[in-house]
């Protein structure tokens, strides 16, 4: 924990915080209706605006790598800081997916969970990999190298697939090779439940997401050395135009599709995020627009710090039980928001809310002048 230095960058700030709050929002969606079509994930292939969340924030991750890389530290430490970083993150990450540590028992009490069946990957835990990769190739190689990197990381990603999967399981969720990686490496009990042993945050996949680090890592560099001006802003708005009619033209060989991270996804969500970001420095730092920038930068300042207490804090209320809704979080959303406004405004809003309490925990870190760092 430490206070703040040195000047950071507005726009990303605001930029992340955004970010942060969408992904509150998806994540938490209020009980007792389904969500808006948008804000629930594409069920395999498609694209959705909560599948644009994740690979914002890596590539805000990079885009903060391009402020925060010092060029003066020796190779040694600096692989050493990387590591330690990415260790802690991942262990964070698997941490919040075994809390609250204990489970009812069956006289009524609470026994420890067991590690048998906590889940390894993970939202974090492909945040980790992807900065422990992402970190010495942004440090060691120059531009044209790292996308000469990007573009081998995707085609490789994609051939790995063909090659090595099964006749036709290639973009199959149990059947490509990376499930049977995931399977052979952690087995079924350490992955995600939901899909029946495929992982979203896999290990092979890892390689494709590295890339939207490395592209928020050249775009960064980019706005530093050119500038933020018009000209710059300009530049980074037109390349994210050609982001996205790369996979356009590439989708009909290899789908878009979050869950496995195909080429085509990182492609598309890496020209988003390009056309977002322009907006964003355009608007502040070109053209000095202040509104929302204290709200956007609390939550763009701690991110990492307000993302886990989301995931803590809404596990922790479930654990109060409610009669018959189940958990407290549940009693709020149904009891309260879908009375209010039933459908899913009722569940938008109590999401909306839970992100605004969330916000209140940045606030309080941020008046102390307090940066969780890693």
């Amino acid at each position: 924990m430490s206070a703040p230095g040195r000047a950071r960058f507005v726009s990303l700030d605001m930029f992340r915080g955004a970010t942060i709050f969408l992904m509150i929002v998806v994540n938490t969606a209020g009980p007792g209706a389904a969500p808006f079509a948008q804000l629930s994930h594409a069920p395999w292939f498609g694209f959705t605006l909560a599948d644009l969340i994740f690979p914002t924030f890596l590539f805000a991750v990079g885009n903060a790598m391009s402020f925060a890389l010092r060029p003066d530290l020796a190779a040694r430490a600096f692989l050493t800081r990387v590591a330690k970083r990415a260790a802690l993150i991942f262990l964070l990450g698997f941490l919040m997916f075994w809390y609250p540590f204990v489970a009812p028992g069956p006289d009524g009490g609470f026994v420890a969970k067991s590690l048998g069946d906590a889940r390894i990957p993970g939202v974090l835990q492909r945040i980790a990999l992807c900065y422990l990769l992402a970190a010495p190739i942004a440090r060691y190689c120059s531009p044209r190298a790292v996308l000469v990197i990007c573009a081998a990381l995707l085609i490789g990603y994609w051939l790995i697939l063909l090659g090595f999967s099964p006749a036709g399981q290639a973009y199959a969720p149990l059947g490509n090779i990376g499930t049977t990686i995931d399977l052979t490496l952690f087995g079924r009990d350490h992955l995600y439940r939901k899909m029946g042993g495929f992982d979203p945050e896999g290990l092979l996949g890892t390689l494709p997401a590295t890339v939207n680090v490395l592209a928020g890592f050249l775009v960064g560099r980019r706005v530093q050395r050119a500038g933020n001006h018009a000209r710059s802003v300009a530049g980074i708005a037109f390349a994210g135009a050609g982001s996205i009619a790369l996979p356009l033209l590439w989708s009909p060989w290899f789908p878009i599709g979050k869950r496995l991270w195909t080429g085509p996804f990182a492609l598309l969500t890496i020209g988003i995020d390009m056309l977002l970001l322009a907006g964003f420095v355009w608007a502040i730092e070109v053209r000095g627009v202040a509104v929302g920038r204290r709200f956007l930068t609390i939550l763009g300042r701690n991110p990492l710090a307000i993302y886990i207490f989301s995931e803590l804090l809404v596990v922790t209320l479930q654990l109060v039980p409610v009669p018959p809704y189940g958990g407290l979080y549940d009693w709020i959303g149904i009891a309260v928001f879908q009375t209010i406004a039933p459908g899913p405004v009722g569940s938008l809003a109590c999401a909306i809310c839970y992100a605004l309490v969330c916000w209140t925990f940045g606030w309080w870190l941020d008046r102390r002048g307090w940066l969780l760092k890693v």
